[in-house]
């Protein structure tokens, strides 16, 4: 079948956040536009490794090899165009058909590893076109074929939004992904686990410290179980769950009673309390480093389900990395590649709110790889 041709102005993305994707270019930082054009590649090096990389979820959606044949041109196409913007005197472009150009490519047959090789090349090579701008620059103009006016500014804008909503468009492929990696290195993670910063410390003395002793708490993302056991030495009650099985099967191998749980899709309610006044229901959630995998657009719904499972006035501790769009990265200890989506400040409160939490405090902290870590404290409206 056919794809239906996209024929929708997308311009309207430099006036608001996407619903969609959730990118906001009004609110961007422009000199992170480079680095996370070369972030958003490394989404299609794991998504392009997969093997139903070039199969379509339905006839007329474009497989995720399709949307990175996509990505890899449009990164070409918004080079020559930036040049030319920096050469000459508000240039015009000639149109581009995205739709003819996957036909004319064959986009669906080509290689994936040779796709994915093309598509990292491509994204550095214009993002040293950005890097390269000097300050007066960002001003100068170019004009699209259909009469649509760009600064470099909004420019590079408009690029970042193009490449990180068809990230969207495959992140289906994200959770699976993370899942497995964190499966298959479950013992390792076990074995070399971080130890606990001051800045964790400091949150998990504010969280017990707004919960009544006993109190009966939820951690989502449990993992080798060391804020578990952190958190029952400050007298709460702990519900012990994770999405990955093997951490499941480690924390129960230790005698803990733990359980496999998806927070997006499960019931999140206490089964050991299902028969209280209040159903089950948590004076508390813990969710620290755990929810940083979740697709942006899934994070509502997830922060919905803990609203439902959480009493009135009950607390919640949320950690985040502080930044824009998403990524996939290697590290530590587990092997395989793990996806993360990066937050700021104002739309992880508008998330919050919307879905019945009021935030308390944001607090920021250093993390042991030189990133910024969110640390959210919120109270169940």
């Amino acid at each position: 079948m056919t794809i239906e041709p996209d024929t929708k102005d997308w311009t309207w993305v430099l006036d608001r956040p996407c619903p969609e994707c959730g990118f906001d270019a009004p609110g961007l930082d422009r000199g992170r536009v480079p680095q996370a054009i070369r972030d958003n590649a490394t989404l299609w090096e794991v998504v392009l490794d997969t093997e139903d990389a070039a199969v379509r979820p339905s006839a007329n959606v474009w497989s995720p090899l399709e949307y990175a044949c996509h990505v890899r041109d449009v990164h070409e196409l918004f080079r020559e165009r930036l040049e030319r913007m920096l050469g000459d005197d508000d240039p015009a472009f000639d149109n581009w058909d995205q739709d003819d150009a996957a036909v004319l490519g064959d986009y669906g047959s080509q290689d994936p590893a040779a796709v994915a090789s093309a598509v990292v090349a491509a994204a550095d090579r214009v993002a040293s076109g950005y890097e390269e701008v000097a300050d007066q620059q960002w001003q100068r103009t170019g004009r699209r074929s259909d009469g649509a006016r760009f600064t470099v500014d909004t420019f590079a804008r408009y690029h970042l939004h193009d490449v990180v909503h068809h990230a969207h468009d495959v992140s289906h492929i994200t959770k699976r992904v993370t899942v497995a990696s964190y499966d298959d290195s479950a013992e390792s993670y076990r074995d070399h686990a971080p130890a606990m910063t001051e800045a964790i410390e400091a949150a998990l003395e504010r969280f017990a410290a707004a919960l009544p002793a006993g109190a009966r708490v939820l951690e989502v993302g449990s993992g080798a179980g060391r804020d578990a056991a952190a958190l029952e030495a400050r007298g709460l009650s702990v519900r012990r769950t994770d999405i990955t099985p093997g951490f499941v099967r480690l924390l129960r191998l230790e005698g803990h009673q733990a359980d496999v749980v998806d927070p997006l899709t499960d019931d999140l309610t206490d089964p050991e309390r299902a028969d209280d006044a209040d159903g089950g229901r948590y004076d508390g959630v813990w969710a620290s480093a755990s929810l940083l995998h979740v697709r942006r657009e899934d994070l509502p719904d997830v922060l919905d389900n803990l609203a439902s499972a959480t009493r009135s006035g009950g607390a919640l501790h949320l950690a985040v990395k502080e930044g824009d769009g998403a990524r996939f990265s290697t590290h530590g200890s587990v092997a395989g590649p793990r996806h993360f989506t990066f937050w700021r400040e104002r739309p992880l409160r508008e998330v919050l709110a919307a879905s019945g939490w009021d935030v308390v405090e944001v607090a920021r902290s250093p993390g042991q790889g030189g990133e910024t870590w969110l640390d959210v404290g919120a109270r169940r409206r």
